[in-house]
């Protein structure tokens, strides 16, 4: 059985309120006639697809107290061919009905997420190059969008702002104090498992990243030639991230300037849903 943090299962609790928290008008219609009803159905991709939310589809059955047994014929992170079942759900007919709309959109997103994810890794096949989720995800769904990127083979960044220090480009600007003076600051709070990372936007910035002995640089909307220069500048010295303007179209070429780490908030903003139903057996 699947359980999540306690802020994921209260966002799949208030996922189940917005279509149950007034009541079932059909279900309360047909209780009388169809209470006793039971039934099975599949859950079927209607394309081919990278699965993700399996696990958190159970924790809905359980959350929401249905009278349902959950089958998964796949697994979160598995590839499938379009129309090949990816679980069974058999149980009260109308509690099946109830929790569909939930489960259908929950699974579309999270395997729009993974899918999209697989595409950038398959892009840059060839090199060593990692694909990570930035803090760019939607308000609750974080923990559940990042296990998205995992199961499509993609990476994770820091998950909140206990993980890592970054100093962003806005912040650095504001500065009226040296930046190394800045990330001695900083250093004194950073605990040893945590990195110290400076955006940098231009290559004149370098330096002074280098300086301060960040442990990465990233690279933000920078021209694939400048991209270049700045791997050899930094020459092994920090991790280094790019971030901005990154496409599948783009995506293999940043990888192959020697890059380490690819930060993209398309793969969780921008994935299409994967159209996904559920069919009666």
């Amino acid at each position: 059985m699947a359980f999540y943090p306690l802020n994921v299962e209260l966002l799949l609790k208030l996922a189940l309120e917005e279509d149950l928290g007034q009541g079932d008008v059909l279900g309360e219609s047909l209780q009388a006639r169809l209470g006793n009803t039971r039934k099975r159905f599949q859950i079927v991709p209607r394309q081919a697809c990278v699965v993700s939310g399996l696990k958190a589809v159970e924790t809905l059955i359980r959350l929401g107290g249905f009278d349902v047994q959950f089958k998964p014929l796949s697994a979160d992170g598995r590839r499938v061919l379009a129309f090949t079942p990816i679980a069974e759900m058999e149980g009260k007919l109308l509690d099946v009905l109830a929790l569909e709309r939930t489960a259908l959109n929950v699974l579309q997103h999270l395997s729009g997420v993974a899918t999209l994810t697989h595409a950038f890794v398959q892009a840059m096949e060839g090199t060593s190059t990692k694909v990570v989720h930035t803090r760019k995800t939607l308000g609750g769904w974080r923990f559940l969008q990042q296990q998205a990127v995992l199961d499509g083979g993609g990476s994770s960044h820091r998950y909140n702002l206990s993980h890592t220090a970054m100093l962003k480009d806005n912040l650095i600007q504001s500065l009226d104090v040296p930046l190394d003076e800045v990330t001695a600051l900083v250093r004194q709070r950073l605990p040893h498992t945590a990195k110290l990372e400076i955006e940098c936007d231009t290559l004149d910035q370098i330096p002074a990243a280098l300086q301060a002995k960040a442990d990465v640089i990233l690279l933000d909307n920078m021209s694939l030639e400048d991209i270049q220069k700045a791997v050899a500048l930094i020459a092994g010295q920090a991790i280094i991230e790019v971030s901005g303007g990154i496409t599948l179209a783009n995506v293999k070429a940043y990888a192959q300037a020697g890059v380490n780490i690819i930060s993209t908030s398309q793969i969780t903003m921008a994935a299409p849903p994967i159209d996904i139903g559920l069919d009666t057996l």
